[in-house]
């Protein structure tokens, strides 16, 4: 059983995403981040960055005491390790799928984090950083847009968490003034990943929280 510390965010999604591809058992505990709950002693033992999503896994592969992570991308890529599941063991696919998980944790969810904070929620209308923001959210997706015009997923031949962890994200593209027809390729891996029933379920999981 995996107990997940989940608010229903893009980075709450992506491990949602994932436990529901993987028909692992798993608990939802919610994190009230709009309360604070995410500050919290109890919930900085296991992710002390006072970030959700964070897991704890209560039967580790090498039978010892629960294990917890923190940051969305290292659950991924452990959950994926752990079930054998979502990620290539051939040597360039797997590695490719890595570099797009790493694009998306360092890159693609910052970046559209800050243009959705800049458009949405700063207490003052910076134009500076509205254009900033824009102009590289317009990049990343011609950037990922180029990527899947050659490859069906990002990681390759086959879907991976790295096409769970940037599509939450794009889940979001009106927030951040994009115009999915704009990317044709990107629309057409959002819409393939959207229809998945474990998509489909992940999501009615985060309406029920």
């Amino acid at each position: 059983m995996i107990d997940l510390y989940y608010a229903p965010t893009a980075n709450g999604h992506k491990v949602t995403l994932f436990l529901e591809e993987a028909n692992l058992d798993y608990r939802i505990i919610r994190v009230d981040i709009s309360k604070g709950d995410q500050f919290r002693p109890d919930f900085l033992a296991i992710s002390p960055n006072n970030k959700i999503p964070a897991i704890v896994d209560n039967a580790p592969a090498d039978g010892g005491r629960p294990l917890s992570l923190f940051e969305s991308g290292e659950i991924l890529l452990y959950l994926a390790e752990k079930t054998g599941k979502l990620l290539s063991g051939e040597l360039r696919e797997r590695h490719h799928t890595l570099q797009w998980l790493f694009w998306q944790s360092s890159g693609l969810g910052p970046m559209l984090g800050q243009n959705h904070h800049f458009n949405a929620f700063a207490p003052q209308l910076i134009p500076y950083a509205i254009e900033r923001y824009q102009v590289e959210t317009q990049r990343l997706y011609g950037v990922m847009n180029r990527r899947l015009e050659k490859s069906p997923w990002l990681g390759g031949d086959h879907f991976s968490i790295a096409d769970i962890a940037c599509w939450p994200w794009i889940n979001t593209h009106e927030r951040h003034r994009i115009d999915l027809a704009t990317y044709p390729a990107v629309n057409n891996w959002f819409e393939r990943i959207r229809t998945r029933p474990a998509t489909e379920r992940a999501l009615q999981k985060a309406q029920q929280i």
